[in-house]
């Protein structure tokens, strides 16, 4: 083997090459634009992220690219023991598949989208988050992750006008994604009356809902739905619920985040529930 032939130095190469074509893209003011994965499958990143995709027997993990600090914050003591191959590589390598801003901490997983789930797979759920055409991944992704705090038991979006799972999603939601069951419904106002007739009390989040969210818990089945921030719900969702109600806010701000408004949300209706057994 020649010196040139040595693995650090053809990835040092390489991810020269790689950093200088993206400063010279920067100094012309252009976007890096991330490496899309195959069809089906999704980038996750970040070691909380990519720890519990390890550690969740229901994803299919395709391969695992790492730094060797990486690794070793993973736990990861033998990578050929892993069911998948694994490249240790240097950040660059990573940054290719993710975009230079990405926090990903040195790891990446390509791995098949989970699967969506459908109502019926509801079973004897007790708390359910509904989400009204909220598509910023990284509300979606803290709001999971705030759900999961809470012990929901699922969270509720429209097949379009919702993120996809991806890097971005996953990295906001921490490790939420691989714990929270995901469902998938094509028409919201048909998925809340289902909802309804399955025993759930569903209660639309307004700023200018008729009575505080705490005086509105009646029964042992919540679903919390929220709206998109700015527009809130729409109108048919407004209509389809069985309640409207608000989260009192003493301060001169009168609003929240839809994420920081989902959890509030979910402490109180987790306290009623915990209250009902």
């Amino acid at each position: 083997m020649s010196q040139h032939d040595k693995p650090g130095r053809k990835d040092a190469h390489y991810a020269r090459l790689r950093r200088d074509h993206r400063d010279r893209k920067r100094a012309r003011g252009e976007t890096i634009d991330p490496a899309a994965p195959p069809e089906g499958r999704v980038h996750l990143y970040g070691l909380h992220t990519v720890r519990a995709a390890l550690d969740n027997p229901g994803r299919t993990i395709h391969r695992l690219l790492a730094t060797e600090n990486a690794l070793s914050r993973l736990g990861i003591a033998d990578p050929s023991a892993l069911p998948f191959p694994v490249e240790i590589v240097r950040p660059p390598a990573i940054d290719a598949l993710t975009g230079a801003d990405a926090v990903h901490q040195g790891v990446l997983v390509e791995a098949d989208a989970l699967s969506p789930l459908t109502l019926e797979d509801l079973g004897a759920a007790r708390l359910v988050v509904v989400l009204d055409q909220v598509t910023d991944p990284h509300n979606v992704g803290a709001l999971m992750r705030s759900a999961v705090a809470m012990a929901a038991d699922a969270l509720i979006t429209t097949a379009r006008h919702s993120p996809a799972e991806s890097g971005v999603l996953a990295k906001a939601a921490s490790g939420a994604l691989e714990h929270l069951p995901l469902i998938h419904v094509r028409n919201l106002a048909n998925a809340l009356g289902e909802l309804n007739n399955r025993g759930f009390q569903t209660i639309g989040l307004d700023s200018e809902g008729p009575h505080p969210i705490e005086q509105a818990f009646d029964g042992d089945r919540i679903a919390i739905v929220l709206g998109a921030e700015g527009k809130g719900l729409r109108e048919k969702t407004r209509a389809t619920v069985a309640d409207l109600a608000r989260l009192d806010m003493p301060g001169a701000i009168r609003s929240l985040n839809v994420s920081n408004a989902a959890v509030l949300a979910l402490y109180l209706a987790r306290r009623h529930l915990d209250a009902t057994r």
